[in-house]
């Protein structure tokens, strides 16, 4: 079958439209032509198109002129509106995660240590429903880059259970690492939440993925999640925290440490952890406990290689793995840490979605899924632990 030529464009140009580049040149099943980025930051956006030698455009109108699909690489803050503009022009929005949220009242002295969290949970319902509500009226679809849903061993596991009939019971997931390096991560405004919602998405995604799996295995409907119960901590910022310069701690109103309580609608559970406060790089993975089996799932480390370097200054120019203080002592480098992340397959699946009308993997509704679970968890921090219902989509 001859390739189809599917022109793309990059709304971003930060640390996620650069890896977004990288991995549109591994894509094999359709020939990408990438037509140009556009960012507000115009300096950035200048920067980024020349090093790879492409155009760069004064508007999102502009952009979404000359493609077919654009990689929504924004802060949180944007993502609803650039993805419903591509929609409204029956274009294709990759967007990465989260899918959308709430970032504050707009007002000067918004914190997000003091509004409601029942606020932050009806304002991202309602940016799911317009978004939700543009993809129903579009040619266009939602492709959501969640990379842990096709990361090597979480589809391993997937064909696991389709094969077998398992019923999951527990699944036990956790990203964590020393913080982020985005500036504006710090605060609730730009990122919609701290930790739970910055990294907790991911395993949960997952968790929310392989139950639907399991469900649609079974009984042809998808296992949903029906409540959570969750707490958060902001332990950097405590008064006698004690500042080492190993891990981030300039936080002005977000958490660095969470966990989430999931009861699905079968009565099974997923504990989802979620932490800015763990040195050694990072710690990426998700564990099932099946009736008739257990995975777990070692997205980040993992063991393909193991390496002992006795001097720290013999790999200054060899990357170990994202995070890691030293390089001295023994590491699992990674041989192809895009590989074990999901990040190239992902990018397949989706150009094959766009050009050939595959099945996709990472829907919107699995997005909302997740944005409605960790907005009802803080909800459910901010009263202590107490049990709330998840709307589901």
């Amino acid at each position: 079958m001859k390739k189809k030529t599917i022109r793309t464009g990059i709304v971003g140009a930060g640390f996620a439209a650069t890896f977004h580049y990288e991995c549109l040149k591994k894509v094999h099943g359709t020939d990408v032509e990438v037509e140009g980025v556009f960012a507000t930051d115009t300096d950035q956006a200048e920067a980024y198109a020349k090093k790879r030698g492409i155009s760069t455009c004064g508007s999102l109108e502009e952009l979404l002129d000359k493609v077919d699909v654009v990689h929504v690489c924004t802060p949180p803050v944007a993502h609803e509106h650039i993805a419903v503009a591509a929609l409204e022009r029956d274009k294709f929005a990759i967007v990465e995660k989260p899918l959308t949220g709430y970032f504050g009242d707009g007002s000067e002295d918004f914190s997000g240590d003091t509004f409601p969290k029942q606020d932050a949970l009806d304002q991202s319902l309602a940016s799911i429903e317009r978004i939700l509500a543009a993809e129903s009226k579009s040619k266009g679809k939602i492709l959501y880059a969640e990379n842990w849903i096709y990361a090597p061993s979480i589809q391993k596991e997937r064909e696991i259970i389709e094969k077998t009939g398992a019923q999951i019971l527990w699944i036990h997931g956790e990203e964590a690492h020393s913080g982020s390096h985005a500036a504006t991560y710090a605060y609730w405004k730009f990122s919609g939440g701290g930790v739970m919602i910055g990294k907790g998405c991911h395993p949960l995604t997952a968790a929310l993925y392989l139950k639907r799996v399991e469900g649609m295995a079974r009984n042809g409907e998808p296992i949903k999640p029906k409540a959570v119960s969750a707490r958060v901590h902001a332990i950097t910022r405590l008064e006698k925290f004690r500042d080492e310069g190993h891990i981030r701690c300039d936080y002005h109103d977000i958490d660095d440490f969470s966990l989430m309580h999931v009861v699905f609608e079968d009565g099974t559970i997923a504990d989802i952890f979620a932490s800015d406060i763990i040195l050694g790089g990072i710690h990426n993975w998700l564990e099932v406990s099946a009736n008739n089996h257990r995975t777990v799932c070692n997205i980040n480390p993992n063991t393909a290689m193991k390496t002992y370097n006795p001097v720290d200054a013999n790999f200054d120019d060899i990357y170990v793995v994202e995070k890691t203080g030293t390089k001295q002592g023994w590491s699992n480098p990674s041989p192809d840490e895009d590989w074990f992340t999901g990040y190239p397959q992902e990018m397949e699946a989706f150009y094959r979605t766009i050009a050939y009308g595959e099945a996709l993997e990472s829907t919107s509704n699995l997005a909302a899924d997740c944005i409605s679970t960790i907005y009802s968890a803080y909800v459910s921090a901010e009263k202590a632990g107490a049990e709330v219902s998840i709307k589901t989509f």
